[in-house]
């Protein structure tokens, strides 16, 4: 295989004897990213069911995404700091413990039929999701060619997408569809009991599979008079904060479409759907993306990356523009192909941001996925916005978040250090 371009300060991926190539360490990989994209979409599911069990308003219902991307805040920087000791590959395996205890925590949550329970089980859940994000986003952008890194990340986030896509019906199966009206509140929780047990088991699962697996390990360069001015922090570099920026925005409109989804389908003006059934057109919206994440990598084989992630932003405003404006199948169909948009978002913003950063990597990473706390507060603006001035138009938040996204791929992504 052609040799990896390492710039002084960058990080160096070391291959393990008899390994000639990435390939195993990339298909290893795409398991974790399907993983948590999977367990971040039944969030969808559980809002409108946790919602009816314990009678919540809709801001208390929100609360689950708030406290779920809540999570990434709190934990993101610790979580760059401990991978930076311990290491990416033993990172995704003390996140995906985490996480699986995380999930085995919902089933004294329902048993005791305690939505602060549910709520404290979903932080644990997140906060092993957030570990497995700083390891293996860096992970898989080091690990080739540095000019290819923006179109390996989106390949490798198009099977989370796919999780996100096959997690819908997994919900509406096993949680939803088990739901009956004479069942008490304390039997409709317990719905969730075995398919996040079924989760836990197949992430302790993994964690196994990751702590016996050989990985190729990564390596700092030798430090050399050019990489002496790298040292500082990742918050030196401009391109990185505008990243960061980029990432809360991005996460903020993605989680509130996601959200709002069901409610918006099921607006006499749009669709009219029941909401069992407008549930499974959350599939559609995050299929969209998995498509858009293949068609992204080969496109991004060929363009620079921060052109095609400022075209797919102009193209979601127009959609969201479009839904907001107009009524049924058209207005619902138009929502629904921001997903396609949002395909590349992530991962190009991602790997935009770190390009360049060298030692501060680790750091930068944890600033990333510290700002997904963007969807823990994006939201929960634009149910506000929904109460006084109707679901429909409180949609012109995402056009902004997605306007400054356009802003981050033409000019923003460019590699700036801000020397102090």
């Amino acid at each position: 295989m052609a040799s990896v371009s390492i710039q002084p300060g960058e990080l160096e991926p070391v291959k393990q004897s008899g390994n000639d190539n990435y390939v195993f360490a990339l298909t290893s990989l795409t398991s974790l990213f399907f993983m948590w994209g999977f367990i971040t979409c039944l969030n969808d599911i559980l809002i409108p069911h946790l919602k009816g069990v314990f009678d919540l308003t809709y801001s208390q219902a929100m609360l689950i995404q708030f406290c779920f991307f809540g999570a990434y805040f709190l934990v993101s920087i610790p979580a760059g700091n401990i991978v930076k000791k311990i290491g990416f590959q033993r990172g995704i395996v003390l996140g995906l413990i985490i996480a699986a205890v995380g999930c085995l925590a919902f089933y004294p949550a329902a048993s005791m039929h305690s939505y602060p329970v549910f709520l404290f089980a979903l932080f644990v859940l997140a906060s092993g999701i957030t570990i497995l994000q700083v390891s293996a986003n860096p992970y898989v952008s080091i690990l080739g060619k540095a000019e290819t890194a923006s179109s390996r990340l989106t390949l490798t986030q198009a099977f989370n997408s796919l999780g996100t896509t096959i997690a819908p019906f997994f919900g509406a199966y096993l949680i939803l569809e088990q739901v009956a009206e004479s069942m008490s509140a304390s039997q409709q929780a317990e719905s969730v009991q075995l398919p996040y047990l079924i989760l836990a088991g197949m992430l302790f699962m993994l964690a196994a599979v990751f702590a016996y697996i050989k990985l190729p390990t990564v390596e700092y360069a030798q430090d050399t008079h050019e990489n002496q001015s790298l040292s500082g922090s990742a918050w030196q570099y401009r391109h990185l904060v505008l990243g960061a920026i980029g990432i809360f925005v991005y996460v903020g409109a993605e989680v509130a479409i996601g959200s709002f989804l069901v409610s918006f389908l099921h607006d006499p003006n749009i669709a009219g759907l029941e909401e069992a059934h407008a549930a499974k057109y959350i599939a559609y919206f995050w299929g969209g993306a998995m498509v858009g994440r293949f068609i992204g990598a080969a496109v991004m084989q060929k363009l620079p990356a921060g052109k095609v992630l400022a075209f797919s932003a102009i193209v979601a405003v127009i959609f969201i523009a479009s839904a907001m404006i107009t009524s049924g199948q058209l207005a619902m169909w138009s929502m629904l192909l921001v997903g396609l948009c949002n395909s590349i978002m992530f991962p190009t913003i991602f790997s935009l941001a770190i390009s360049g950063l060298g030692k501060h990597t680790s750091q930068g990473s944890g600033i990333l996925c510290l700002a997904i706390v963007g969807g823990a507060i994006i939201p929960l603006i634009q149910g506000m916005l929904a109460d006084n001035i109707g679901l429909q138009n409180s949609f012109f938040l995402p056009i902004i978040c997605y306007l400054f996204i356009a802003f981050y791929g033409l000019s923003g992504s460019k590699p700036v250090l801000n020397k102090a």
